[in-house]
């Protein structure tokens, strides 16, 4: 958790307060602040209540009270060593204490039982899983809301931008019509291949495009062609500092109506932390708020994956 403006309560079950608490967290005397998420929080009748000031322990019971310092640095290491549900509550009063969910690893089990993922593709994503760089793939949920998108706005014409290997495009290709296309580049040949591998194998080849090179190129070419306000759909999941690039190249291709998705908006939870200044975080960040003042679009961010913001060109 970065250094948000966020308060949490996080319930769990066989854990008791005065249980050790497993390795991510250690006992010391005086907190200093730590990486980038000073944070504070009281363990109270079983939940566990956080505030943006610093990590603290507590209960009625206690003798004492005890701070704590994350040796990992990763929220995500607390949740697995309390096996807790998250529920996150927005610091802003005008949101209405509205309490929302955050996925543990054991709620996301659930949401991946719960998506109806074809046979082809769970074969495409475990043969990925295996490759270097499988973290790039999209996760099902993902591609499952994809999918979605095409059938509810009846597109017949997709661009996507970054096939790595090819689990989002074939999803979108698996529900497009017989005479649907969709245009895909890719700069990794070694992860095409595979790509055009399982395009094959699911029998839908003719309806994908798809060509290793650099995406801009190709858009640019696709404009110049006459093929502006042609397309219905379009996914970018490629070289996050070209990200504005592709949605201004792909706004122009889109119709009005169409559909742009972004996928990587949260980038791990970075654009968020104010002290994470490396180029790709940076340019997300912008990219993020700009998409917030562009008026040719109306946007939705879902924290679904690494976050997808969805576009609908007005």
């Amino acid at each position: 958790m970065a250094n948000y403006s966020i308060n949490s309560v996080l319930h769990h079950h066989p854990m008791l307060l005065h249980d050790p608490v497993a390795s991510p967290l250690r006992p010391v005397k005086v907190f200093t602040s730590f990486h980038s998420f000073p944070s504070s929080c009281t363990v109270n009748h079983r939940s566990l209540h956080v505030s943006t000031a610093r990590w603290c322990c507590s209960a009625s019971s206690c003798s004492s009270r005890c701070c704590f310092r994350l040796r990992g640095c990763k929220w995500k290491q607390v949740v697995r060593s309390c096996s807790i549900t998250d529920i996150v509550i927005a610091s802003d009063e005008s949101y209405g204490n509205k309490q929302v969910v955050s996925l543990t690893p054991r709620l996301y089990g659930y949401v991946l039982k719960n998506v109806r993922e074809p046979e082809i593709l769970r074969q495409l994503r475990e043969e990925t899983a295996s490759m270097r760089g499988s973290q790039m793939q999209v996760s099902p949920d993902q591609a499952q809301l994809l999918a979605m998108l095409v059938q509810i706005l009846g597109a017949e014409r997709c661009i996507e931008v970054g096939v790595y290997t090819g689990y989002s495009s074939l999803a979108i290709a698996l529900v497009l019509p017989e005479s649907g296309r969709l245009v895909a580049r890719e700069r990794d040949p070694k992860s095409l291949d595979v790509a055009k591998k399982y395009y094959q194998l699911a029998g839908v080849s003719h309806k994908v495009d798809v060509k290793l090179g650099l995406a801009e190129d190709s858009l640019e070419s696709l404009i110049l062609n006459g093929e502006a306000g042609s397309y219905d759909f379009a996914f970018i999941d490629a070289e996050k500092r070209m990200t504005q690039k592709y949605f201004e190249l792909l706004l122009q291709l889109v119709r009005v109506g169409g559909v742009i998705v972004i996928d990587n908006v949260l980038w791990h939870g970075k654009v968020a932390d104010p002290l994470v200044s490396d180029s790709k975080t940076i340019s997300i960040r912008n990219f993020n708020q700009q998409l917030m003042e562009d008026k040719r679009v109306s946007i939705s961010m879902v924290p679904i994956g690494d976050g997808m913001t969805i576009c609908r060109k007005i």
